[in-house]
C-alpha cells in the first residue's frame, strides 16, 4: 500500500486536532472504535449519497485514529489532483470495464505492513441503486478479515464504527443482516440510499 495522509508525522496529527475541533464544533458524535481484531478488516462506507461524504469520512477516520485506503472512480485521479487523492488515501477503481479489483484488493490486505483499512462503499456510487455490490464482501472473505461496519448518519449529526461483522459464505443471509444494520440511518440526500 502507498503512504497516505494518515502514515504522514506531523501532518497526521495536526489534521487529527483539526478534525475533532471542527467536527465538535459542528455537532458531530463520533463514536465507536477498531476490535483488536479489526487492524486489518474491510470498513463498509455507507449510507454514500454525497461528495461531502469523503471530506466527513476523512475527518472520522483522523479521530478515530484508522489507517484508511477508500475505493472512489478513476476519473476523480486524474491529473492534476491524482497525487493528492492518492495521498489521501485513494485507490482509483476503473468502474466500466471488468478487473480482478477483488482479487487485488485481498492480495493488497493480505500484503499489507501494518494496520490497513479499507474503506469500501457497497452502493459504488452516490446514487441510489437496487442492490449493494457485494465486493466489499468477497474481499473480506478472501483476505479473511472481519467487515467492520462503519456508517454515517447525516440526520443525527452521527459517524463511527459499529460492530464487526464475520462473514460466513452465506452471502444471501450475511447481506440481509448487514443490510438491516444500516436501514434507520440517513445519508446527506437520503432519498438516494
Amino acid at each position: 500500500m502507498h503512504r497516505t495522509i494518515f502514515d504522514t508525522p506531523v501532518v497526521n496529527t495536526v489534521l487529527r486536532g483539526l478534525s475533532i475541533g471542527f467536527l465538535k464544533l459542528s455537532g458531530w458524535e463520533i463514536t465507536g472504535h477498531l476490535p483488536d481484531n479489526g487492524r486489518t478488516c474491510v470498513l463498509i462506507a455507507a449510507p454514500h449519497t454525497s461528495n461531502w461524504d469523503l471530506p466527513y469520512t476523512l475527518m472520522v477516520a483522523f479521530a478515530l485514529r484508522l489507517n484508511i485506503y477508500w475505493m472512489g472512480k478513476e476519473q476523480i485521479f486524474k491529473p492534476p489532483f491524482r497525487g493528492l487523492m492518492m495521498w489521501l488515501g485513494g485507490l482509483p477503481v476503473r468502474r466500466e470495464s471488468a478487473n480482478n479489483l477483488v482479487a487485488a484488493s485481498i492480495e493488497a490486505l493480505q500484503n499489507a505492513q501494518g494496520p490497513v483499512q479499507l474503506v469500501v462503499p457497497p452502493e459504488g456510487t452516490r446514487s441510489k441503486v437496487r442492490y449493494w455490490k457485494t465486493g466489499f464482501y468477497y474481499i473480506a472473505l478472501g483476505a479473511k478479515v472481519p467487515i467492520v461496519m462503519a456508517y454515517m448518519d447525516y440526520a443525527r449529526k452521527q459517524s463511527g464504527l459499529g460492530p464487526v461483522f464475520e462473514p460466513t459464505g452465506d452471502i444471501e443471509v450475511d447481506m440481509a443482516a448487514i443490510q438491516a444494520f444500516y436501514a434507520p440511518f440517513k445519508g446527506k440526500n437520503p432519498d438516494q440510499f
